[in-house]
């Protein structure tokens, strides 16, 4: 067994095959994280927490134009052919994942502009009156909060969908060809986004309910990897053999130490110790998370460029 395990896995090692770099992790954990901000904030607002002052709804947009303004330059730097890239936004494929993201990103950051203008940065203020006065127009909308609330949280889960969803539209990559790609990185970015709110958040109610809810969406990605490697191993011999390089292949170490033991496991059981006031509440938990987020992409970028369709090449 242990001998066709690693000529199945062997098989699938090819460096040319290798056509993505670090830049697209990092543009797929930030992308997903901004998502998971997003949906934190929009719920925020439209829970009405918005009117208390230390809502961290107030610090996070500003937070995600930076992030995925960072996210899509390192997309930048991946692409070959860097003077083209306008033509993305110069047609609409509706077949194209590519396609969708690309307007999804554009509408991203009217409404997390709308979210800025809700109570603009003091030091923002001061020096654009502008944004104050509409700041003053917007907060008089009790039903326009609402509605950007509600934006921040549609677009925010299509954000997320949608960097896993671009994975799996590549067929021809039997590790990355699951549908079940995007609500694995929606629900990554999700608890990612909580272990950041919950490191940055100066309400403690909100730092107490981010923490339960990082315990519930680690969970529920456990779940979904569990289904998207069941998924793998019970179809086609492709999928078994792509398997082969996250289970006990060259990238097992880093699958089952990084993503899953210090991203999900040791943070599931050290968070639900932690808000049962059993220990302490460690820092370094929400990093061990956010850690495990960016782990996770990397390693199935990397490792899915080297499964393929062909036993042998």
């Amino acid at each position: 067994m242990d001998e066709i395990t690693t000529t199945r896995t062997n098989d699938l090692i090819d460096p040319s095959l290798h056509i993505w770099g670090w830049e697209v992790g990092i543009y797929l954990f930030l992308g997903g994280l901004v998502a998971g901000m997003m949906i934190v904030s929009g719920y925020f607002i439209f829970k009405g927490r918005h009117n208390e002052h230390t809502c961290s709804c107030f610090r996070l947009p500003l937070l995600g134009v930076i992030l995925l303004s960072v996210g899509m330059f390192a997309l930048f730097l991946d692409l070959e052919y860097k003077i083209h890239v306008w033509r993305m936004y110069a047609t609409f494929q509706i077949a194209s994942p590519m396609s969708w993201g690309s307007w999804i990103l554009i509408l991203v950051y009217p409404a997390l502009m709308a979210n800025i203008l809700m109570r603009p940065a003091e030091w923002m203020a001061k020096r654009l009156s502008i944004l104050k006065t509409a700041s003053e127009k917007i907060n008089q909308s009790p039903s326009l909060i609402k509605a950007i609330g509600l934006t921040n949280i549609i677009l925010g889960a299509m954000l997320g969908i949608y960097t896993g969803i671009l994975l799996s539209a590549f067929g021809a990559r039997p590790l990355w060809n699951s549908s079940i790609l995007g609500i694995l990185f929606l629900v990554s970015g999700l608890s990612s986004a909580a272990a950041l709110v919950h490191m940055i958040a100066k309400n403690a109610e909100e730092r107490v309910l981010l923490a339960k809810a990082d315990i519930n969406f680690l969970i529920i990605e456990l779940v979904i990897i569990g289904l998207w490697i069941i998924g793998l191993i019970s179809s086609t011999d492709a999928h078994l053999r792509a398997a082969f390089l996250i289970l006990n292949g060259p990238y097992a170490a880093s699958f089952w130490v990084l993503v899953i033991g210090i991203g999900v496991v040791i943070p599931i059981i050290m968070q639900s110790l932690a808000v049962r006031h059993r220990i302490h509440h460690y820092s370094i938990l929400p990093v061990m998370v956010m850690f495990g987020g960016l782990m996770l992409r990397f390693v199935i970028v990397f490792a899915g460029q080297y499964s393929h369709w062909t036993r042998g090449l």
